[in-house]
């Protein structure tokens, strides 16, 4: 039987998941939900119902796992807490000082109804969190550093475009050359936010928007721009679509170690990703975690997870021997 996936939203992400499920044959597309008008939403998969979110209870015994594909900004901190009171649910949230919040909001309900939520599940956070942990399991004598980019960020992205009097925005995450480079030599240097990267925004405002204000409100946004040396470009919708159409990103996580008795022995792990589409990785990502979180389920397990909670072998296909044989 196929894990029976649902979708919580259908914008980029919500596409990369559906082109990703199509990639797993244990997977099948169960529903898609909307808050649109549901008539006016084309789906790239015949014969799946797409149905407004206010219907989604109506599916509780239809859907294996409900991925939810939501911002990280207003969506999520809502709807997986209200969510995992129905199904078991993944979502991808990626404000990072907020994760412990969200996590205990969401463990609350996963627990009291007695599904599974994984939360913060990606690239970052997500891959690169498991190899930091790695990382720094084997090399405890150590720093880690993660330079994102040159890539856009969806949820920074998502951010701009929350702001009144903004009609669309793409930002891009930069990393400093000479930080990166620094850290590579395996000088472990000591680093603060603003000397890892910097950011540019491209900006489509209202024809009466006070681009001042939103450029401040941008700057000094926490947790997402206060911290950084932000640039802000207002360009036209035009320049937008020509220009800036594409979602790449990447990035590395590395760590510079010691070893020895005398810690003579200086040692880097680099981990990096570099990806034509920010969203269909992520979605990626997710479904295969999807997997996970519904091995999880059928073994009775309920409550909040992440990725550091996650078996490798849950995330495969392939039986254990075949894992055994095959990769290990």
């Amino acid at each position: 039987m196929k894990i029976r996936i649902g979708i919580y939203g259908y914008g980029n992400l919500g596409r990369g998941i559906e082109n990703a499920v199509r990639q797993n044959p244990d997977m099948t597309l169960a529903a898609v939900f909307t808050r649109r008008d549901p008539a006016t939403l084309k789906i790239g998969t015949p014969d799946v119902p797409v149905c407004h979110v206010d219907d989604v209870i109506q599916y509780t015994d239809k859907i294996d796992v409900m991925i939810l594909c939501g911002g990280s900004a207003t969506d999520l901190p809502k709807q997986t807490p209200e969510l995992a009171k129905m199904f078991t649910v993944i979502d991808s949230f990626d404000t990072h000082a907020k994760i412990p919040e969200h996590f205990a909001n969401v463990d609350t309900a996963a627990k009291e109804s007695g599904k599974i939520a994984m939360i913060s599940v990606g690239w970052d956070p997500g891959m690169f969190s498991v190899n930091r942990l790695y990382a720094g399991a084997i090399l405890p004598e150590g720093k880690d550093y993660t330079f994102w980019g040159k890539g856009v960020s969806q949820g920074h992205s998502d951010a701009i475009r929350r702001i009144e009097g903004v009609l669309d925005a793409k930002q891009y995450t930069i990393p400093v050359d000479s930080a990166l480079e620094a850290v590579r030599s395996g000088a472990a240097p000591e680093l603060t936010t603003r000397q890892k990267h910097t950011r540019e925004c491209f900006v489509v405002a209202t024809e009466d928007a006070d681009k001042a204000r939103i450029e401040k409100e941008i700057k000094e946004m926490p947790n997402y721009f206060a911290d950084y040396d932000t640039t802000v470009h207002f360009i036209s919708a035009e320049e937008l679509a020509r220009n800036h159409s594409g979602i790449p990103h990447g990035g590395f996580v590395i760590r510079s170690g010691k070893t020895g008795a005398a810690s003579e022995n200086t040692h880097v792990i680099e981990y990096s990703l570099k990806l034509d589409s920010n969203p269909e990785f992520t979605a990626s990502v997710i479904v295969a975690y999807a997997r996970a979180a519904y091995k999880m389920a059928l073994a009775g397990d309920c409550g909040c997870k992440t990725v550091f909670d996650v078996p490798p072998a849950y995330l495969s296909t392939k039986s254990a021997e075949e894992l055994r044989a095959e990769l290990l």
